[in-house]
């Protein structure tokens, strides 16, 4: 099929260079000149893995050229289905933000009243339910001067796809959700999930709009809730001396629980969790409904980077002193660092006037961003020298290796919040939760 992608974020590119493996021919709309440029030499714009090869042999001179970026709205018009993936960041009171979603199905829909045949148009960005039907339908309506099942068709179809695993997981889905209001757009995503689906055998769930975007909060929410209440029983083996991860793995053992999501530490952060949980948190509030347990998890996750902060205070006191950070994205696979939780720590060191030296392998130019006044080592190595202290904010594999390296510090103080140092005898360590 020819498809259109409206955006190239996280998502926008992965699924664009991803569909264009499955044979569809793609291009990939975005207003970012420079964006678009680097697609179409072969280069992502974001780091995750084994997208360069996907771009590379699919965009550029050398690619299939099934795979193509561009400004130009007009582009849509060659495509039969069009992914909309733009962002809907959170704001200050928890809901989201629709301007850049809103602006951008305006000028879908104005470009598509130039189209004389039906169009499908499927909405991957996460947004709360009703959105697909109460907002963005409407506005694509008015622009288009067509009516929503007559000439346009518009469905749902929310993305699963992990920070530093999205290729893997968009071609190994256990599930592929198909949210649509009427046949016609309903059997437009069946054939353009065909080929995946045929190729890994997911669970096909197909419903409405409103139960697609709900199913999406619904996932998110559960995995953010399980991480709170894993850190919140690891707090309590804390105390205990009790050693959180053996009790993680043997609970994981209990179908029922199962052991995805059992790593105690520092917390979940990036665009989604904490954006999608208090996104559902807000809306459900506006119902007259106030969802207790999700904002208890919200509650425990904010608390774990001063629980880590309060840990090294009991052995250092930072005043002055070189403390390393290592690692500054929210997760390993990726150079993002929304929501890090790195940044609460690193503001906690700043509060308690520690000299800061952070380092991680592909996150730094983003984190400078946010705090350009700290240093930035070359390596783990340079930042644990002469360090008076240690904190591990994101469990890259290069530093579960580390070993002689912190013979380099000043003081051997290390607080693991992610349980990936193996800590030796000449080690002052403490594990988080642990």
């Amino acid at each position: 099929m020819e498809l259109s992608v409206i955006g190239s974020g996280y998502v926008g590119t992965t699924i664009a260079a991803c569909f264009a493996d499955l044979g569809h021919t793609v291009v990939n709309v975005d207003i970012d000149t420079e964006i678009v440029d680097a697609i179409n030499r072969s280069e992502p714009p974001i780091h995750e893995d084994s997208l360069p090869e996907l771009v590379a042999a699919h965009a550029g001179e050398d690619g299939t050229g099934r795979l193509r970026a561009t400004t130009d709205y007009t582009d849509v018009l060659e495509t039969d289905v069009t992914f909309l993936c733009l962002p809907t960041p959170q704001q200050a009171d928890g809901e989201i933000d629709l301007s850049i979603m809103e602006a951008g199905a305006e000028q879908l829909g104005e470009t598509l009243a130039q189209k004389p045949d039906w169009h499908t148009v499927v909405v991957k960005s996460t947004v709360v339910p009703g959105t697909t039907e109460e907002v963005i339908t409407p506005l694509l309506e008015e622009a288009s001067g067509k009516a929503e099942g007559e000439q346009l068709g518009i469905g749902m179809n929310p993305e699963f796809l992990r920070e530093g695993t999205a290729v893997h997981d968009f071609r190994n889905p256990e599930k592929v959700v198909l949210g649509a209001d009427n046949d016609r757009t309903l059997e437009d995503m069946h054939e353009v999930f065909a080929p995946l689906i045929a190729e890994a055998d997911p669970h096909v769930v197909e419903t409405n709009s409103r139960t697609a975007e709900m199913i999406k909060y619904a996932n998110n929410g559960f995995l953010a809730t399980k991480v709170s209440l894993i850190n919140d029983i690891g707090n309590i083996c804390k105390e205990f001396s009790v050693d959180a991860y053996e009790v993680a793995d043997a609970i994981g053992l209990d179908d029922r629980i199962g052991e995805q999501f059992l790593r105690s530490g520092l917390g979940w952060g990036g665009s989604c969790f904490p954006k999608d949980t208090n996104a559902i948190i807000h809306a459900a509030k506006q119902q007259g409904y106030s969802p207790a347990v999700l904002e208890a998890a919200v509650e425990v996750n904010d608390n774990q980077p001063e629980r880590l902060l309060s840990l090294l205070d009991q052995h250092v006191d930072v005043a002055d002193q070189k403390v390393a950070v290592l690692g500054l994205a929210f997760k390993p696979g990726t150079d993002d660092i929304r929501n890090s939780r790195a940044i609460s720590v690193i503001e906690g060191l700043k509060d308690r006037g520690a000299s800061i030296s952070a380092y991680d392998p592909v996150a730094m130019a983003n984190m400078r961003e946010r705090f350009p006044d700290i240093e930035y080592a070359d390596s783990a190595v340079d930042a644990l020298t002469d360090a008076s202290a240690c904190v591990v904010c994101t469990d890259w594999d290069e530093f579960a290796v580390l070993d002689e390296e912190f013979s380099q510090m000043e003081q051997q103080v290390v607080v693991d919040g992610r349980h990936v140092i193996d800590a030796s005898d000449d080690l002052t360590y403490e594990g988080l939760t642990w």
